[in-house]
């Protein structure tokens, strides 16, 4: 067709590595090296986007299972595509956000354990590169261009059905206890 240019998930995926490494700690040729040899590279938070840490119980209770793919999919659909990585090391998800979050960001309304990394806050992304997603860290929403950040309101739903299911099956698991003879 005359007129329409296709753009590639590679060209997208550059795209977003390029706009994500300005807010690189060490600058470009470091953090990019980072990527490359660790998979995971240190961002600066709190100007081109901030970050809200989620536990991975409450995740995994919000999507209803422990299956890592099943949780993914679960986030993808529930996310509406905002962008989101998981440490499975520290067992936490990061989903990217608008910095002018801050400005919202209100500590009480969230769960236990959820919380916003905005200025002053280092973050260990993974690379945008799905090819190079093993180990640590990987994106279970990868951005899907430069700049696409997550509603924070549907973050925070998610973060409340989690946290509702896993204070029911406390309330259930601590009930059963109780009766027991």
């Amino acid at each position: 067709m005359d007129g329409v240019d296709l753009v590639t998930r590679r060209e997208r995926d550059l795209a977003v590595s390029h706009w994500l490494l300005s807010a690189a700690v060490e600058g470009l040729t470091r953090s990019s090296a980072q990527w490359r040899e660790q998979g995971v590279a240190l961002l600066a938070a709190g100007t081109l986007f901030a970050a809200i840490r989620i536990p991975g119980d409450l995740m995994r209770a919000a999507a209803e299972t422990d299956e890592e793919q099943a949780v993914d999919d679960f986030l993808r659909r529930a996310l509406e595509g905002g962008p989101l990585f998981r440490d499975r090391i520290s067992d936490a998800y990061y989903a990217l956000v608008p910095a002018s979050t801050a400005r919202r960001w209100n500590a009480r309304a969230w769960p236990p354990g959820a919380e916003f990394l905005g200025r002053d806050y280092y973050i260990g992304v993974p690379t945008p590169d799905p090819e190079r997603q093993q180990g640590r860290a990987y994106w279970c929403v990868p951005m899907d261009s430069p700049g696409q950040l997550g509603d924070p309101r549907s973050v925070w739903a998610v973060v409340q059905r989690g946290y509702a299911r896993h204070r029911a099956a406390d309330a259930d698991a601590g009930a059963g206890r109780s009766c027991a003879t």
